[in-house]
């Protein structure tokens, strides 16, 4: 005979035909509504998984790990600097840039922008804007032609394309017997890079440093140079250790300060779906409350059977518990299976289904990340996996426990 015998009967009770339908229709709204609850969990954080992910290679692929600056000053002597950070074993690369804030002109748009000055052949040990380019490259920038390469969003607005002429009118003003002249210059625009972030491709524009330097007279100096990490995340660390190492009136700032509150907004939003899903998850599992009340009034007969043979109070909680339990795991595993397939091919249905239908979920002139990028964490599926059952068990314990409290003559009298 199989033992045990409540375990037996437990699953005997799951998968039995029972005289009132309505019984087996609530059992399986209650494992479809924990299944649906456990995959959207699952796909939710996967999404929030891939928005930081993404967040964070397209911020850092511009910005920088760390960079050293002069402190309210330029950087004077930015090859020493750079050459006594390099010999800290973290730091992987390092490059210099002149970075200010212009108008650019075109027509009758003008548009305001960072301009950032950089050496073409040294940018690429610190950002990935070289592997971005939509039309021409970094090796365009050449010292002294006054070039410059816009992001996609910039050149649409300007109305610019490669091999237009814009004008650039910066803060600092020329005195002549006429007054007070801001300074003007013409470049040629000879690229366009888009890095997929709004922020970026709308608001920045690259020209070879020494033209920067001599538009916003700084001479041979520079406003600080950039630096990539070997590790990204110990970035306070190696800052700290550059400020002890470097000295002087140097400043010395990382990615966790300059970006901060992207990844804590992240975090945060990401902690709070986790609440309101799980909640959702604990609704749909406290469902079997309902299913098992049914499935014990419809079995007081069994019951006053079972304890009239033998069976003692915690046999029949087991058997209604295994019941409970196998709706929960029930559940609980389709949920999990089907988050998993969600969240590995969210990248896929998303763009389908706005494509089916015309529509655009996140506009990219609204939100920095345009797609909707998905990474599966595996602790988070085996957590929500047992979260989902944990709630799925607690939410048996009352109806099992009402069973448990039959009185076999009473339940009897009225079969």
């Amino acid at each position: 005979m199989f033992r045990p015998l409540e375990l037996y009967i437990g699953l005997r009770y799951t998968r039995a035909k029972r005289r009132n339908h309505f019984i087996s229709f609530i059992s399986l709204i209650s494992i479809m509504g924990v299944g649906l609850g456990v995959a959207a969990l699952i796909t939710v954080l996967s999404v929030m998984n891939g928005f930081e992910q993404e967040l964070r290679t397209r911020i850092l692929g511009m910005a920088s790990h760390a960079s050293i600056s002069g402190y309210q000053q330029p950087l004077v002597d930015w090859q020493s600097t750079a050459q006594l950070a390099m010999q800290h074993p973290e730091v992987v690369g390092v490059a210099p840039y002149v970075a200010g804030e212009v108008m650019l002109t075109q027509g009758s748009k003008v548009s305001g922008a960072v301009v950032r000055g950089i050496l073409p052949e040294r940018e690429p040990a610190v950002s990935t804007v070289g592997e971005h380019m939509r039309a021409g490259s970094l090796q365009d920038l050449l010292a002294g032609e006054y070039r410059i390469i816009l992001g996609s969003e910039l050149a649409y607005n300007l109305g610019a394309h490669v091999g237009d002429h814009i004008t650039m009118v910066t803060p600092q003003a020329n005195y002549s017997p006429a007054g007070v002249l801001p300074r003007l210059r013409r470049f040629q625009v000879v690229g366009i890079f888009e890095v997929g972030m709004y922020e970026y491709d709308r608001g920045v524009a690259l020209v070879h440093m020494e033209d920067a330097a001599r538009l916003f007279k700084l001479d041979d100096a520079v406003t600080g140079v950039r630096l990539k990490l070997e590790d990204l995340f110990q970035a306070p660390r190696v800052s700290r250790q550059l400020v002890e190492q470097l000295g002087g009136n140097l400043r010395v700032e990382d990615w966790t300060r300059q970006h901060a509150n992207f990844f804590r907004a992240v975090q945060t939003e990401k902690r709070v779906m986790f609440v309101i899903l799980t909640l959702i998850v604990a609704v749909a599992a406290f469902n079997i409350v309902s299913t098992l009340v049914m499935v014990v009034t419809d079995k007081q007969a069994d019951i006053a059977i079972l304890r009239t043979l033998g069976a003692t109070p915690a046999a029949i909680l087991r058997i209604f518990m295994i019941q409970g339990a196998m709706i929960g795991v029930l559940g609980t595993a389709l949920g999990v299976v089907g988050g998993i397939a969600l969240a590995l091919n969210v990248e896929t249905l998303v763009p389908a289904i706005e494509q089916a239908f015309g529509v655009q979920f996140m506009p990219a002139d609204v939100y920095y990340i345009s797609d909707l990028p998905s990474r599966l964490d595996w602790s988070d599926v085996w957590r929500i996996g047992v979260v989902a059952f944990l709630l799925s068990f607690v939410a048996t314990w009352y109806p099992a426990w009402r069973a448990s409290k039959t009185q076999p003559a009473e339940a009897l009298r009225y079969e």
